[in-house]
């Protein structure tokens, strides 16, 4: 009565597929990698060179070799980088709690309280407005 299907569903799913797939802990490992390498440009230009070292350990140790370090300065204010640190701190963070790498949580935390810190005793920030609001 009905006639057999000869040809592949294009349905199927790819799982045959000849390329690699990375597990979930390779793509958070990456994930991290590129935060703390963020984090690890705004930490440079902001000319803090011993958290920067800190940051460039765990990115190294996440990625198998030492990352760029960045060179260049963008004549940002202060606060403003300060509060870009502490949102990258702050996805790193999540990263870190997510694949339970204590080290790289612990570095991410200190980072945010430091630019917390950092921004608190800047005089540009206007009583009354939240840090880190856009």
């Amino acid at each position: 009565m009905y006639e057999p299907i000869r040809t592949p569903s294009v349905h199927t799913t790819a799982d045959d597929a000849d390329f690699p797939h990375r597990s979930r802990e390779e793509e958070l490992d990456i994930q991290l990698a590129g935060h703390l390498a963020a984090l690890l440009a705004v930490t440079d230009e902001l000319g803090l060179g011993p958290a920067g070292d800190r940051i460039a350990e765990q990115v190294a140790r996440l990625r198998g070799a030492p990352p760029a370090r960045h060179a260049a300065l963008t004549d940002a204010a202060p606060a403003s980088l300060h509060r870009r640190a502490h949102a990258l701190a702050g996805r790193a963070l999540l990263v870190a709690a997510s694949r339970a790498d204590t080290t790289a949580a612990i570095l991410a935390a200190q980072r945010m309280d430091a630019h917390t810190e950092a921004l608190a005793s800047t005089a540009d920030t206007a009583p009354g407005q939240l840090i880190g609001a856009h």
